[in-house]
Protein backbone atom coordinates (compact mmCIF):
# COMPACT_ATOMS: atom_id res chain seq x y z
CA UNK A 1 0.00 0.00 0.00
CA UNK A 2 0.70 3.65 -0.44
CA UNK A 3 0.16 5.51 2.49
CA UNK A 4 -0.04 9.21 3.88
CA UNK A 5 1.25 9.76 7.30
CA UNK A 6 0.61 13.31 9.03
CA UNK A 7 2.11 14.37 11.94
CA UNK A 8 3.87 17.15 13.45
CA UNK A 9 7.67 16.75 12.68
CA UNK A 10 9.35 19.92 14.38
CA UNK A 11 13.28 18.78 14.84
CA UNK A 12 14.35 16.40 17.25
CA UNK A 13 10.58 15.78 19.50
CA UNK A 14 8.87 13.24 20.68
CA UNK A 15 6.65 13.48 18.30
CA UNK A 16 9.03 13.35 15.40
CA UNK A 17 10.74 10.19 16.50
CA UNK A 18 7.34 8.69 17.03
CA UNK A 19 6.73 9.15 13.51
CA UNK A 20 9.60 8.35 12.11
CA UNK A 21 9.70 5.15 14.34
CA UNK A 22 5.98 3.97 13.18
CA UNK A 23 7.16 4.73 9.30
CA UNK A 24 10.16 2.54 9.67
CA UNK A 25 7.36 -0.47 11.03
CA UNK A 26 5.06 0.08 8.38
CA UNK A 27 7.57 0.15 5.55
CA UNK A 28 9.58 -2.70 6.77
CA UNK A 29 6.41 -4.18 6.04
CA UNK A 30 6.73 -3.50 2.55
CA UNK A 31 4.57 -0.91 2.20
CA UNK A 32 5.40 2.66 1.24
CA UNK A 33 4.62 5.38 4.36
CA UNK A 34 5.38 8.61 3.16
CA UNK A 35 5.51 11.01 6.37
CA UNK A 36 4.83 14.89 6.14
CA UNK A 37 4.20 17.41 8.56
CA UNK A 38 0.85 18.03 9.66
CA UNK A 39 1.57 21.92 9.77
CA UNK A 40 2.48 22.19 6.13
CA UNK A 41 -1.15 21.81 5.16
CA UNK A 42 -3.46 24.56 5.53
CA UNK A 43 -7.01 22.65 5.16
CA UNK A 44 -8.07 19.33 4.65
CA UNK A 45 -8.74 20.25 0.98
CA UNK A 46 -4.72 20.48 0.55
CA UNK A 47 -4.52 16.85 1.63
CA UNK A 48 -7.20 15.51 -0.29
CA UNK A 49 -5.85 17.15 -3.13
CA UNK A 50 -2.11 15.45 -2.06
CA UNK A 51 -4.13 12.14 -1.76
CA UNK A 52 -5.19 12.01 -5.68
CA UNK A 53 -2.23 12.43 -6.88
CA UNK A 54 -0.80 9.96 -9.37
CA UNK A 55 -0.46 7.29 -8.12
CA UNK A 56 -3.11 8.20 -5.15
CA UNK A 57 -2.24 7.09 -1.67
CA UNK A 58 -4.00 4.21 -0.43
CA UNK A 59 -4.48 4.99 2.90
CA UNK A 60 -3.24 7.38 5.65
CA UNK A 61 -2.48 7.91 9.20
CA UNK A 62 -2.33 10.25 12.01
CA UNK A 63 -0.66 11.40 15.11
CA UNK A 64 -2.73 13.88 16.84
CA UNK A 65 -6.81 13.47 16.36
CA UNK A 66 -7.36 17.12 16.18
CA UNK A 67 -3.64 18.52 14.63
CA UNK A 68 -3.70 15.41 12.19
CA UNK A 69 -6.35 13.67 11.96
CA UNK A 70 -8.63 16.61 11.33
CA UNK A 71 -6.66 17.03 7.98
CA UNK A 72 -7.80 13.87 6.76
CA UNK A 73 -11.96 14.50 7.04
CA UNK A 74 -12.24 16.28 3.70
CA UNK A 75 -14.31 19.12 3.34
CA UNK A 76 -17.21 19.10 6.39
CA UNK A 77 -19.43 21.00 4.23
CA UNK A 78 -18.94 18.72 0.99
CA UNK A 79 -21.47 15.79 0.74
CA UNK A 80 -20.08 12.12 1.27
CA UNK A 81 -19.01 12.03 -2.35
CA UNK A 82 -15.77 14.00 -1.04
CA UNK A 83 -12.69 11.62 -1.62
CA UNK A 84 -11.21 9.62 1.05
CA UNK A 85 -9.05 7.15 2.06
CA UNK A 86 -9.30 4.74 5.20
CA UNK A 87 -7.15 5.98 7.54
CA UNK A 88 -6.03 5.50 11.50
CA UNK A 89 -5.11 7.38 14.03
CA UNK A 90 -2.63 7.94 17.23
CA UNK A 91 -3.69 9.48 20.44
CA UNK A 92 -1.04 12.81 20.99
CA UNK A 93 -1.27 13.75 24.84
CA UNK A 94 -2.63 17.15 23.69
CA UNK A 95 -5.56 15.84 22.34
CA UNK A 96 -6.90 14.26 25.73
CA UNK A 97 -5.02 16.69 28.50
CA UNK A 98 -5.73 19.81 26.06
CA UNK A 99 -7.74 19.57 23.04
CA UNK A 100 -10.77 17.97 24.42
CA UNK A 101 -11.53 20.95 26.44
CA UNK A 102 -11.93 23.23 23.85
CA UNK A 103 -15.84 22.54 22.18
CA UNK A 104 -15.11 23.22 19.05
CA UNK A 105 -12.03 20.76 18.90
CA UNK A 106 -13.61 18.11 20.77
CA UNK A 107 -16.34 18.06 17.68
CA UNK A 108 -13.73 17.57 15.24
CA UNK A 109 -11.70 14.68 17.07
CA UNK A 110 -14.93 12.77 17.64
CA UNK A 111 -15.37 13.12 13.62
CA UNK A 112 -12.28 11.83 13.41
CA UNK A 113 -12.59 9.14 15.60
CA UNK A 114 -16.14 8.19 14.42
CA UNK A 115 -14.87 8.03 10.73
CA UNK A 116 -10.98 6.24 11.66
CA UNK A 117 -10.67 2.17 11.15
CA UNK A 118 -8.84 2.21 14.40
CA UNK A 119 -6.84 4.50 17.12
CA UNK A 120 -3.99 4.12 19.05
CA UNK A 121 -3.99 4.64 22.71
CA UNK A 122 -0.44 4.48 24.34
CA UNK A 123 -1.87 3.42 27.48
CA UNK A 124 -4.93 2.30 28.89
CA UNK A 125 -5.44 5.20 30.68
CA UNK A 126 -5.31 7.23 27.79
CA UNK A 127 -7.89 4.98 26.44
CA UNK A 128 -10.09 5.42 29.28
CA UNK A 129 -9.82 9.32 29.54
CA UNK A 130 -10.99 9.07 25.57
CA UNK A 131 -13.95 7.30 26.12
CA UNK A 132 -15.08 9.21 28.33
CA UNK A 133 -14.82 12.67 27.00
CA UNK A 134 -15.13 11.31 23.18
CA UNK A 135 -18.11 9.64 21.37
CA UNK A 136 -17.71 5.77 22.70
CA UNK A 137 -15.46 4.19 20.05
CA UNK A 138 -13.87 1.62 22.49
CA UNK A 139 -14.07 -1.05 19.92
CA UNK A 140 -11.24 0.97 17.64
CA UNK A 141 -8.85 2.15 20.06
CA UNK A 142 -6.27 -0.35 20.92
CA UNK A 143 -3.57 0.16 23.44
CA UNK A 144 -0.32 0.23 22.18
CA UNK A 145 3.11 1.47 24.13
CA UNK A 146 6.02 3.06 22.53
CA UNK A 147 8.33 0.74 21.49
CA UNK A 148 11.95 1.86 22.74
CA UNK A 149 15.38 1.23 21.26
CA UNK A 150 18.65 3.74 22.24
CA UNK A 151 21.92 4.27 21.00
CA UNK A 152 24.54 5.95 22.98
CA UNK A 153 27.32 7.58 20.57
CA UNK A 154 30.61 6.13 21.80
CA UNK A 155 33.11 8.86 21.16
CA UNK A 156 31.42 10.95 23.46
CA UNK A 157 33.36 13.29 26.24
CA UNK A 158 31.46 14.51 29.31
CA UNK A 159 33.46 17.66 30.00
CA UNK A 160 33.36 19.02 26.47
CA UNK A 161 29.74 18.18 27.09
CA UNK A 162 29.84 20.33 29.99
CA UNK A 163 31.76 23.30 28.65
CA UNK A 164 29.29 23.39 25.31
CA UNK A 165 26.62 23.72 27.66
CA UNK A 166 27.96 26.37 29.93
CA UNK A 167 29.39 24.71 33.04
CA UNK A 168 32.93 25.93 34.19
CA UNK A 169 35.07 25.04 36.44
CA UNK A 170 38.26 22.23 37.64
CA UNK A 171 35.46 19.55 39.47
CA UNK A 172 32.99 19.00 36.56
CA UNK A 173 33.97 15.51 37.27
CA UNK A 174 32.63 15.57 40.55
CA UNK A 175 29.33 17.30 39.48
CA UNK A 176 25.74 15.33 39.81
CA UNK A 177 24.05 16.96 36.80
CA UNK A 178 20.24 16.63 36.08
CA UNK A 179 19.02 16.82 32.57
CA UNK A 180 16.02 18.15 31.97
CA UNK A 181 15.10 16.91 28.09
CA UNK A 182 12.44 18.80 26.25
CA UNK A 183 11.42 20.75 23.64
CA UNK A 184 11.61 24.48 24.57
CA UNK A 185 7.44 25.34 24.96
CA UNK A 186 5.20 26.04 27.66
CA UNK A 187 3.35 22.56 28.00
CA UNK A 188 6.80 21.44 28.91
CA UNK A 189 7.40 23.65 31.93
CA UNK A 190 11.35 24.12 32.28
CA UNK A 191 11.09 26.88 34.40
CA UNK A 192 9.03 25.19 36.89
CA UNK A 193 12.24 23.97 39.14
CA UNK A 194 14.41 26.75 38.31
CA UNK A 195 14.20 28.93 41.90
CA UNK A 196 13.69 26.40 43.87
CA UNK A 197 17.10 24.23 42.01
CA UNK A 198 18.70 27.55 42.26
CA UNK A 199 18.30 27.81 45.99
CA UNK A 200 19.72 24.14 46.08
CA UNK A 201 23.05 25.04 43.85
CA UNK A 202 23.62 27.85 46.33
CA UNK A 203 23.45 25.18 49.25
CA UNK A 204 25.44 22.42 46.98
CA UNK A 205 27.18 24.28 44.75
CA UNK A 206 27.92 20.46 42.84
CA UNK A 207 24.56 19.75 41.54
CA UNK A 208 23.41 21.67 38.51
CA UNK A 209 20.54 21.24 35.94
CA UNK A 210 20.70 21.27 32.11
CA UNK A 211 18.05 21.81 30.02
CA UNK A 212 18.24 20.62 26.77
CA UNK A 213 15.79 20.40 23.44
CA UNK A 214 14.79 22.11 20.90
CA UNK A 215 13.56 26.20 20.39
CA UNK A 216 9.90 25.47 19.36
CA UNK A 217 8.32 27.97 20.71
CA UNK A 218 10.71 31.27 19.74
CA UNK A 219 9.08 33.33 22.69
CA UNK A 220 9.04 31.19 25.30
CA UNK A 221 12.54 30.03 24.19
CA UNK A 222 13.76 33.98 24.74
CA UNK A 223 11.68 33.69 28.16
CA UNK A 224 13.60 30.36 29.22
CA UNK A 225 17.13 31.97 28.04
CA UNK A 226 16.42 35.05 29.98
CA UNK A 227 16.01 33.18 33.12
CA UNK A 228 18.32 30.11 33.33
CA UNK A 229 21.04 33.11 32.72
CA UNK A 230 20.24 34.74 35.92
CA UNK A 231 19.61 30.76 37.81
CA UNK A 232 22.55 30.03 39.61
CA UNK A 233 23.44 26.19 38.60
CA UNK A 234 21.23 26.45 35.91
CA UNK A 235 22.32 25.97 32.08
CA UNK A 236 20.45 25.90 29.21
CA UNK A 237 22.21 23.85 26.52
CA UNK A 238 22.10 23.57 22.29
CA UNK A 239 20.21 20.63 21.71
CA UNK A 240 22.33 17.62 20.50
CA UNK A 241 21.67 14.24 18.05
CA UNK A 242 20.22 11.41 19.63
CA UNK A 243 23.20 9.55 19.81
CA UNK A 244 24.53 12.16 21.95
CA UNK A 245 22.22 12.96 23.91
CA UNK A 246 21.52 9.01 25.35
CA UNK A 247 25.09 9.63 26.35
CA UNK A 248 24.61 12.59 28.12
CA UNK A 249 21.92 10.98 30.05
CA UNK A 250 24.09 8.31 31.06
CA UNK A 251 26.62 9.99 32.66
CA UNK A 252 23.15 12.64 34.59
CA UNK A 253 22.80 12.30 37.72
CA UNK A 254 19.11 11.63 36.42
CA UNK A 255 16.57 12.26 33.81
CA UNK A 256 13.96 15.36 34.70
CA UNK A 257 10.20 15.82 33.74
CA UNK A 258 8.50 19.19 34.59
CA UNK A 259 5.56 18.75 31.99
CA UNK A 260 2.67 20.45 32.76
CA UNK A 261 0.91 17.22 30.87
CA UNK A 262 2.22 14.24 28.93
CA UNK A 263 0.69 11.69 26.64
CA UNK A 264 4.39 9.30 27.23
CA UNK A 265 7.26 11.03 27.87
CA UNK A 266 9.92 9.20 25.70
CA UNK A 267 12.61 11.05 27.47
CA UNK A 268 11.78 8.64 30.70
CA UNK A 269 11.49 5.85 28.75
CA UNK A 270 14.88 5.87 27.27
CA UNK A 271 16.90 6.86 30.26
CA UNK A 272 14.93 3.81 32.07
CA UNK A 273 16.50 2.11 29.28
CA UNK A 274 19.61 3.47 29.65
CA UNK A 275 19.53 3.04 33.37
CA UNK A 276 19.01 6.64 34.34
CA UNK A 277 16.97 7.54 37.62
CA UNK A 278 14.13 9.14 36.40
CA UNK A 279 12.51 12.31 38.49
CA UNK A 280 9.17 12.77 36.91
CA UNK A 281 6.54 15.86 37.95
CA UNK A 282 3.20 13.70 39.24
CA UNK A 283 0.86 13.97 36.21
CA UNK A 284 -1.54 11.54 34.86
CA UNK A 285 1.11 10.42 31.99
CA UNK A 286 4.00 10.45 34.20
CA UNK A 287 2.20 8.02 36.25
CA UNK A 288 1.16 5.90 33.51
CA UNK A 289 4.93 4.45 33.64
CA UNK A 290 6.67 6.06 36.50
CA UNK A 291 5.60 4.18 40.10
CA UNK A 292 7.07 6.14 42.90
CA UNK A 293 9.81 4.91 44.45
CA UNK A 294 9.76 1.94 42.01
CA UNK A 295 10.49 2.68 38.65
CA UNK A 296 11.65 6.23 39.40
CA UNK A 297 10.66 9.60 41.95
CA UNK A 298 7.70 11.53 41.68
CA UNK A 299 7.36 15.24 42.80
CA UNK A 300 4.14 17.60 43.18
CA UNK A 301 6.05 20.76 43.70
CA UNK A 302 9.74 22.30 43.36
CA UNK A 303 10.18 21.54 46.56
CA UNK A 304 9.60 18.16 46.96
CA UNK A 305 11.37 17.61 43.35
CA UNK A 306 14.88 18.85 45.53
CA UNK A 307 13.90 16.72 48.94
CA UNK A 308 13.55 13.61 46.33
CA UNK A 309 16.48 14.66 44.54
CA UNK A 310 18.51 15.00 48.08
CA UNK A 311 17.68 11.55 48.99
CA UNK A 312 18.44 10.14 45.60
CA UNK A 313 22.23 11.10 45.72
CA UNK A 314 22.80 9.85 48.94
CA UNK A 315 20.36 6.50 49.07
CA UNK A 316 21.98 3.76 46.79
CA UNK A 317 19.78 1.45 47.43
CA UNK A 318 17.19 3.59 46.18
CA UNK A 319 19.00 4.51 43.35
CA UNK A 320 19.99 1.07 42.66
CA UNK A 321 16.28 -0.27 42.53
CA UNK A 322 14.33 2.35 40.43
CA UNK A 323 17.11 1.90 37.93
CA UNK A 324 16.79 -1.88 37.96
CA UNK A 325 13.15 -2.01 38.02
CA UNK A 326 12.71 0.96 35.27
CA UNK A 327 15.27 -1.27 33.06
CA UNK A 328 13.06 -3.92 33.36
CA UNK A 329 9.97 -2.33 33.04
CA UNK A 330 11.05 -0.89 29.70
CA UNK A 331 12.14 -3.94 28.68
CA UNK A 332 8.61 -5.91 29.55
CA UNK A 333 6.36 -3.02 28.32
CA UNK A 334 7.76 -1.32 25.56
CA UNK A 335 9.24 -3.81 23.11
CA UNK A 336 10.13 -2.53 19.99
CA UNK A 337 9.27 -6.08 18.46
CA UNK A 338 5.89 -5.63 19.87
CA UNK A 339 4.98 -2.37 18.72
CA UNK A 340 6.45 -3.28 15.32
CA UNK A 341 4.13 -5.95 14.55
CA UNK A 342 1.07 -4.23 16.30
CA UNK A 343 0.97 -0.98 13.81
CA UNK A 344 1.62 -3.51 11.25
CA UNK A 345 -1.40 -5.68 12.23
CA UNK A 346 -2.89 -2.16 12.44
CA UNK A 347 -2.07 -0.99 8.66
CA UNK A 348 -3.74 -4.62 7.47
CA UNK A 349 -7.00 -2.88 8.24
CA UNK A 350 -6.91 -0.13 5.83
CA UNK A 351 -6.96 -2.36 3.18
Amino acid sequence: MKLLFLACLSPKTGNCTTAERIRAHIESAGHTCELRDAADFKSSAEVASLIEQKPPFEGAIAIHLFKGGRLLLGEATVPSENTQVPFGVVFGGTDINEDVKVEQKRAVMEQVLLKARFAVAFTDKLKAEAEVFLLSQSSKIYVQPQGIKTEAAQSFCWSEFLRRSGVSGEDVEDLHVFLLVCGLRRVKDPLYLLEAFSEWHTENPLVVLIIIGPKIDPVFTEEVEAISKRSAGVYLAQERSQEELHAAMRRSAALVNSSVSEGMSAAILEAMDLEVPVVARDIPGNTAVVQHEVTGLLYSSPQEFVRVSQRLLVDGELRERVVANGKRYVEEHHSLDHEREAYQRLVDMLH
